[in-house]
C-alpha cells in the first residue's frame, strides 16, 4: 500500500479508536495501575490498543505491528525492515489528569524511516496524518474521515529571525533540556503533553522540540512520519535521523531533537 493511502487508513482508524478512549475518558472515574517501566496504563490505552490491533490484522494482514501495551507484556513480532508502530494512548497522565493533550498514534516504518502517520487528538477534535504529503483535518470521535477538500496541507516554518518558539514536555522536562535551549536563542516556550509536539512543529507553530530523555519508538513514529512530510527533520546526536526498528535496544529512543527548519538543525 503506497504511503498515502496507509496515511489514510491510519487516519480512519484513530478516529475509530479515540472514539474508545472519549468513552473511558467520559466516566466520573478512570481507573489506572502502573506498569513494571513505573508508567500509567488505563483501560482506554488497553482497550484502543485492542482495536487497532484488530484493525490493522484485517486491513494489512502478515505486517508485524509492535504496540506499547502488548510490547510491555514482552510481546514484539520479529520485523525485517517494515513493521507497524502503535500507541494507543500517548500522554496516559495527561488523561488521567483530564487535561486534553492526549492522542493516538499509528505508523508505518520501512527501513528504519516512519513513511507513513496518524496522530489522532480525540479530546480536540484535530487529527495530523502524513504519507508523501502531511495533512490536518477536525474531526470528531467515531465519526468518517471527512473529504480531502478540507484537509489543510501541512509546512513548517523558516526560522524566525527573532528566534524560536520552542516546545517542551510538561511531564518530562529535565537538566539537559534547559541547557540545550540555553544555547539558543529562544522567543518563546510553550509546554506540552504527548506527540501533539512533533504536530505543532509540523504545522508551522513551534520551531524546535528537543527531548533528550529516554521514549519508545511507538511514542514518537507517528509524530515524526507528520513532522517529516512537513519538511521538518527529527535528529539524533551527531546528526543523523532517528532511526526506527531498534529491536536490539527493545524499540527504545535515544535524545533526539525535532526542528522544523532543517537549515537551524545543529545540536551545537
Amino acid at each position: 500500500m503506497a504511503p498515502d493511502a496507509l496515511a489514510k487508513l491510519f487516519a480512519e482508524l484513530c478516529l475509530e479508536a479515540g472514539a474508545i478512549v472519549m468513552e473511558v475518558f467520559g466516566r466520573a472515574t478512570i481507573e489506572t495501575r502502573i506498569k513494571g517501566d513505573s508508567s500509567p496504563v488505563s483501560e482506554a490505552d488497553e482497550r484502543a490498543e485492542i482495536f487497532l490491533l484488530a484493525a490493522l490484522s484485517r486491513r494489512l494482514p502478515g505486517l508485524p505491528v509492535i504496540a506499547e501495551e502488548s510490547a510491555a507484556r514482552g510481546i514484539t513480532p520479529s520485523q525485517s525492515g517494515c513493521f507497524a508502530l502503535v500507541d494507543p494512548l500517548d500522554g496516559t497522565r495527561e488523561f488521567i489528569a483530564r487535561r486534553k493533550e492526549f492522542t493516538v498514534n499509528v505508523a508505518y516504518v520501512e527501513n528504519g524511516a516512519p513513511i507513513a502517520g496518524a496522530v489522532y487528538a480525540p479530546a480536540l477534535g484535530e487529527l495530523w496524518f502524513a504519507g508523501g504529503a502531511a495533512s490536518f483535518v477536525r474531526a470528531a470521535p467515531g465519526a468518517p474521515l471527512p473529504p480531502a477538500s478540507d484537509w489543510r496541507v501541512l509546512r513548517t516554518r523558516p526560522l524566525p529571525p527573532e528566534g524560536a518558539t520552542a516546545l517542551v514536555s510538561r511531564s518530562h522536562l529535565d537538566a539537559e533540556t534547559e541547557a540545550f535551549l540555553a544555547r539558543r536563542k529562544i522567543k518563546d516556550r510553550i509546554d506540552a503533553g504527548s506527540s501533539l509536539k512533533f504536530c505543532r512543529v509540523a504545522e508551522g507553530a513551534a520551531d524546535i522540540y528537543p527531548r533528550l530523555g529516554p521514549t519508545m519508538e511507538w511514542d514518537t513514529a507517528a509524530g515524526d512520519a507528520v513532522l517529516r512530510a512537513a519538511g521538518g527533520v527529527t535528529l539524533i546526536p551527531g546528526g543523523e535521523p532517528l532511526r526506527y526498528g531498534k529491536a536490539d535496544q527493545n524499540y527504545k529512543n535515544g535524545p533526539f531533537v525535532c526542528f522544523g527548519d532543517p537549515n537551524s538543525a545543529t545540536f551545537s
